[in-house]
């Protein structure tokens, strides 16, 4: 039988303001997904991200907040992990994954990752359009950089070769990295909608699944909710077309969620202000309990 999940919520917005993604915690624990997934409740961790000026050493918005986050991620992920349970981390943005395969690599060592996302996420402080933490989780994972926020982190966590991103089609964005792609990051596996469609979604999943938990191995799900098309799932921040449906996202995780490798799984992006009615948050949380379900 699987570890029991326990979940940390991570309420923070990169963009540097109160609202958005912050309220995202709340939310999903308001349609009782830690009890449909049978999850410890952890509570939140005290953080925020606050301030909208890029930091002229670092190129990140709010970068004090966002190590002080990613110190406290780390920790508590490793916390959960060495008491015996998997951390279900609920943000909150994308710019928590640094912190949470940071505290896994604490707690297990090597590890692999299924980055389940509409982009790579592999800008830095220079070459990031915003400076918005949300867009380089990987490049620090990867210790590419930031400098001090891969140090606050412990330096790298994910081996390029140990990273399948599943879903990511960002045009401007593939543009800007072709070059990191084709260089220090060209052993990750970047499969975009047409590909997996084409692999079949399940079966995408499953050889993700057998791939990061090869001899034993643990592996992160981090699941950014703008890998839907736009249609599909208007409450997130970075909507783009042509992206999964629903059906086709829950046949996705379905092997991953049932891995014996699974060791964690994090939440990024969702923003219940743009979900007035709650219906797409309530659609994440059937998501993930399918994905999770209880053996």
């Amino acid at each position: 039988m699987s570890a029991p999940w326990a979940a940390i919520g991570v309420p923070i917005d990169s963009v540097g303001r109160a609202g958005g993604t912050e309220h995202a915690p709340e939310a999903v624990r308001g349609r009782d997904l830690l009890v449909r997934v049978g999850a410890e409740d952890r509570g939140d961790l005290d953080v925020r991200i606050r301030g909208d000026e890029r930091d002229p050493a670092t190129g990140v918005v709010g970068i004090a907040d966002t190590l002080a986050m990613t110190k406290a991620v780390r920790s508590a992920v490793a916390d959960a992990v060495a008491g015996g349970v998997r951390p279900l981390v609920l943000g909150g943005c994308c710019a928590l994954v640094p912190g949470a395969l940071a505290g896994l690599r604490d707690a297990t060592g090597a590890l692999g990752v299924a980055y389940v996302d509409g982009h790579v996420d592999v800008y830095d402080g220079t070459t990031s359009p915003t400076g918005e933490g949300a867009d380089m989780p990987m490049s620090v994972a990867f210790g590419l950089g930031p400098g001090a926020w891969v140090q606050a982190a412990g330096g790298a966590s994910a081996a390029p070769a140990d990273v399948v991103v599943l879903g990511a089609r960002d045009p401007e964005e593939a543009q800007d990295i072709a070059d990191l792609r084709a260089g220090a990051l060209a052993d990750v596996e970047v499969l975009g909608p047409a590909e997996l469609r084409t692999t079949g979604l399940a079966a995408a999943g499953a050889r993700a699944a057998q791939r990061l938990a090869r001899d034993g191995g643990r592996f992160w799900v981090h699941l950014d909710v703008d890998v839907l098309d736009e249609q599909a799932m208007p409450a997130t921040d970075y909507l783009m077309p042509d992206g999964l449906q629903w059906d086709e996202l829950a046949a996705l995780l379905r092997p991953l969620g049932a891995s014996p490798g699974l060791a964690g799984l994090s939440l990024g992006c969702l923003n219940p202000e743009k979900d007035p009615g709650g219906a797409y948050t309530e659609m994440t949380c059937a998501l993930l309990a399918s994905a999770l379900a209880r053996d």
